[in-house]
């Protein structure tokens, strides 16, 4: 299994919107997700003990990560107490005693790092993918089917998206496409994290980390 970093260009308007906002991402070759199984079980029940004891419901809202998330959502335009942020939204199944979404391994791993670090992380299947990336505005009148979407929307211009050359992969950070997910054929998939203003670049690594730590245990 072999890990590549992935350039992601940050267009310089929206730079200028949000101060601060960067992405990390990088290649996973050689997987193999029909392997796992028990290992992934372990990391489950290691990392929602750590979470149980770590976080309150009460006072998760105000975690210096989440709230810089959700200060990101309310000025794209997204109510984060109606939809929450992925990685708080994660922790926050955990601390209900809701059991843990399982989707495939290599997603149950990065929804993991995710819920360890704070981070939302995304991933898609690199065949899918045609580079090189970017993180710009909408351009009015894209459209964009999401995952679980029963129909396109239309953009309106003022979305946040990442988007190879070909069609935009999220509407970031919160809606990955439905063309470009991972499956139980991924063999390969680029790891995305997603920065927003407030979450150092340190931390979106240390979150690369642990991703690369989690699937090296479960799938290596």
């Amino acid at each position: 299994m072999q890990a590549e970093d992935v350039h992601v260009r940050v267009e310089p308007r929206l730079s200028e919107s949000f101060p601060g906002i960067s992405v990390l991402a990088f290649k996973l070759d050689g997987l193999d997700l029909s392997r796992g199984g028990e290992r992934v079980d372990r990391l489950i029940d290691e990392v929602v003990g750590e979470v149980k004891r770590t976080y309150s419901l009460e006072t998760l809202k105000d975690v210096p990560i989440f709230r810089a998330y959700r200060d990101f959502f309310w000025r794209i335009g997204i109510d984060p107490t109606k939809m929450r942020p992925s990685s708080e939204a994660l922790v926050r199944r955990v601390l209900l005693g809701r059991e843990f979404p399982r989707i495939n391994p290599l997603v149950d791993l990065y929804n993991l790092a995710s819920v360890k670090t704070g981070v939302t992380i995304a991933a898609y299947d690199d065949l899918k993918v045609l580079p090189p990336l970017s993180l710009t505005w909408s351009r009015r009148g894209e459209r964009f089917k999401g995952i679980g979407m029963e129909k396109e929307i239309i953009l309106e211009g003022r979305e946040v998206v990442l988007r190879d050359e070909a069609a935009i992969l999220s509407i970031y950070p919160y809606r990955d496409s439905e063309h470009s997910k991972t499956d139980s054929t991924t063999r390969s998939a680029i790891i995305v994290m997603c920065g927003v203003p407030g979450v150092a670049p340190s931390t979106l690594a240390q979150a690369k980390e642990i991703v690369l730590k989690y699937v090296k245990v479960a799938l290596g």
